[in-house]
């Protein structure tokens, strides 16, 4: 009887896991073929900005105020039935569609953020500081997640071209690509990541651990802190103008 060790088909077998465990010491997983996230942490986020677009003012809403919600949620929810699990290459097809949804949430929330501005500025919104605050906070909140979308959208060619690592240059340097170190062998970013990053921006209005290397990122980045910054400025002026 011929040893199952011996045969030239396990010999093979054995040859291409040792490379592909070397090609994973040497090469980081944000630049080679890995699995997909799933959608559920995104998921999950758009149906907070959903909520929080329902919870605000209908004045500020783009009218009639329901319509871009219901729209948002069956984009999601016909996204999360296409594409359960995880997002791999084969469903490509799915991008234009989250990329619609991400304008969507993003026209509700500068709409918002634009009527609220407005609003300030002619001394007709801001008549009580606790619903102005929690307005603001509603708008500076949506606007957190949307561009986290954006970020986790447009990196390295977004999520589905991040699976191929086909993008060699990062758009978005973070702590666990300069330091290999520091993470497990297979880490590379993931959606919350990108929450991370649009948190701290908006609170920073900087960059903190996570720099911005392309064009595109830095000016996406500044954007967001402008906006950020104008919300946050003109709603706890108003808001300590109104408590005194």
């Amino acid at each position: 009887m011929t040893d199952d060790s011996d045969d030239p088909q396990s010999r093979l077998a054995r040859i291409e896991r040792l490379l592909e465990d070397s090609r994973r010491d040497v090469v980081p997983a944000w630049q080679r073929v890995t699995h997909g996230e799933t959608r559920l942490a995104v998921s999950a986020v758009i149906l907070v900005a959903v909520a929080v677009q329902l919870m605000l003012p209908h004045r500020l809403a783009f009218q009639p105020y329901w319509l871009l919600p219901v729209l948002e949620l069956v984009l999601m929810i016909g996204l999360f039935v296409a594409n359960p699990r995880r997002i791999e290459p084969g469903t490509r097809w799915l991008r234009w569609p989250s990329l619609v949804l991400t304008g969507m949430i993003s026209l509700a929330n500068s709409w918002a953020a634009v009527r609220l501005v407005v609003g300030l500025v002619r001394g007709t919104e801001g008549l009580d500081a606790g619903p102005l605050l929690l307005t603001g906070g509603g708008i500076w909140l949506t606007n957190v997640i949307v561009f986290a979308l954006w970020y986790w959208e447009w990196d390295r060619g977004g999520p589905m071209a991040r699976v191929m690592g086909n993008h060699q240059y990062a758009d978005f340097l973070f702590v666990q690509m300069q330091s290999p170190e520091t993470a497990p062998p297979d880490w590379e970013p993931a959606f919350l990541d990108y929450v991370y990053l649009s948190f701290t921006n908006s609170t920073a209005f900087s960059p903190t651990d996570v720099m911005p290397l392309s064009r595109w990122a830095k000016m996406l980045m500044m954007g967001q802190s402008s906006v950020s910054v104008s919300i946050v400025v003109l709603v706890v002026a108003r808001a300590v103008n109104i408590l005194r």
